[in-house]
């Protein structure tokens, strides 16, 4: 997720602090990864360099407390980056494979691999459901959508573990 966009969009509700943007950011879709203060100041730094956010003077409060504001140009950002549809990943070259590849390779079982990494796969599926079936609607949403991926991921150790001895064969040769 590009976090300049999502402070972006947080900011057209009305114009917030830094630390009120770190909160909202963190309830909304750090659940899993937060930001940390440097990387909401640094990110808003870049914004208002770049002329999507502005600083606006808040009566009565020292001149460290920055209250950040989106301008026009920002709002335009937001609207283009929501509207464009995301490139699919189709980790063509995925570290798992180059781990079997490798494993055949050198002598090592590559089943022991494919193994292991379903072991990992099937424990963070029951972790997810274990949160899905406790969470609100986004916690929902957000392990489905990592369920799905853990699932066909599971399909291709299947599909992979099926292929070996073709895999090895032509490692071989």
């Amino acid at each position: 997720m590009s976090v300049s966009f999502a402070l972006l969009g947080l900011l057209e509700n009305g114009p917030r602090h830094g630390y009120d943007l770190k909160r909202t950011y963190d309830d909304t879709f750090g659940r899993d990864r937060e930001l940390h203060y440097g990387q909401v100041y640094s990110t808003m730094a870049r914004l208002l360099k770049n002329g999507l956010v502005e600083v606006e003077a808040e009566p009565g409060v020292g001149p460290d407390r920055k209250r950040y504001a989106i301008t026009d140009a920002g709002v335009t950002d937001v609207a283009e980056w929501i509207g464009r549809a995301e490139k699919p990943e189709p980790y063509l070259q995925s570290t798992l494979y180059t781990k079997v590849v490798l494993a055949l390779m050198t002598g090592r079982d590559a089943t022991d691999v494919l193994d292991a990494q379903r072991t990992e796969h099937l424990r963070l599926m029951r972790e997810l459901t274990r949160r899905k079936s406790g969470g609100d609607i986004a916690d929902e949403l957000i392990c489905d959508h990592a369920l799905f991926h853990l699932e066909a991921d599971l399909r291709w150790l299947e599909l992979t573990a099926a292929r070996l001895d073709r895999l090895a064969s032509r490692i071989r040769s």
